[in-house]
């Protein structure tokens, strides 16, 4: 069993700061050390903000995690970690975190001071406000694919910026969705804001989310401006693998009742970790190589 402190700081969610890297990748830079060097600077940075992130989460949530079957377990709802040192661990990695982010670049360093204050603003006030706490969420993946392209002086795609937060969505209405039909009637006790949910209005939320998603992914793929930025005509062949990837989470959350945890799902379902490894392995090809 992994040591209460390193399940504290998940770092099993830092597959979730793989949105900093995308940059790197559409930019044409993968094959530029400096950029290479500077992206995995910006994306260790962004792996202690949100662990740190997880630490205060763990104090907030302590006592309703502990009517939760599944967060019962976290470090500090267990009484396995003080609140004390959860505070002290999390206070250090935001500290190291910005400190990081000021040598990346002064810019970079706002945009990281601006997801940490997303994050609070989140713990202490947007999760209690029914749809704006799904966008919260969702913002902070726009803001990890922004820093990206920040930390290596590149202009992102505003199509690459809507299919980060449509992505993002769609994965938050799962969770909630997951959420309710995991906890019942007693979903409202572990989180106020599930009482605003229902599984019917969840469902037509993630329906449209993921028909935007597919067309607008389709438009960036297909928007001359993107074609010769990437340098590449072909990156349309890359739907399919998207295809199939939303395809299969909705698989999982309506068959199997998952979605609670995306990045668990991502790593322990082979079909759906494989569609992934195989668009990233094709766009790498297509830009870099085609």
């Amino acid at each position: 069993m992994l040591s209460p402190y390193l399940r504290l700081l998940r770092p099993h969610q830092w597959v979730k700061n793989g949105f900093v890297l995308a940059p790197l990748i559409f930019a044409g830079k993968l094959l530029h050390y400096q950029s290479m060097v500077l992206e995995f600077s910006a994306f260790v940075v962004f792996c202690l903000a949100s662990s740190g992130v997880y630490a205060f989460n763990d104090i907030f949530d302590r006592e309703k995690d502990r009517n939760h079957p599944i967060k019962k377990s976290r470090p500090v709802a267990a009484g396995e970690i003080s609140v004390l040192k959860a505070s002290i661990i999390g206070t250090a990695l935001f500290v190291i975190s910005i400190l990081g982010a000021g040598t990346i670049g002064r810019t970079f360093l706002l945009w990281t001071v601006f997801y940490l204050l997303l994050q609070f603003g989140y713990n202490l006030a947007f999760r209690n406000i029914v749809i704006l706490d799904i966008l919260a969420i969702a913002m902070g993946f726009v803001i990890r694919a922004v820093a990206g392209s920040l930390a290596i002086s590149v202009v992102i795609s505003p199509w690459l910026i809507l299919c980060s937060l449509l992505i993002a969505l769609f994965l938050g209405f799962a969770k909630r969705r997951q959420e309710i039909v995991l906890l019942g009637d007693a979903a409202a006790q572990h989180r106020a804001i599930l009482k605003e949910y229902s599984v019917p209005l969840l469902d037509q939320l993630i329906g449209i989310v993921t028909a935007a998603t597919i067309v607008s992914y389709a438009i960036y793929t297909l928007t001359p401006d993107v074609t010769q930025r990437l340098g590449s005509k072909y990156m349309i062949l890359t739907l399919p693998f998207v295809l199939y990837g939303i395809f299969r989470y909705l698989y999982l959350v309506h068959v199997h009742e998952k979605g609670g945890s995306p990045t668990k799902d991502l790593l322990t379902d082979p079909p759906l970790l494989l569609s992934i490894l195989l668009w990233t392995v094709t766009s790498v090809s297509l830009i870099y190589f085609f």
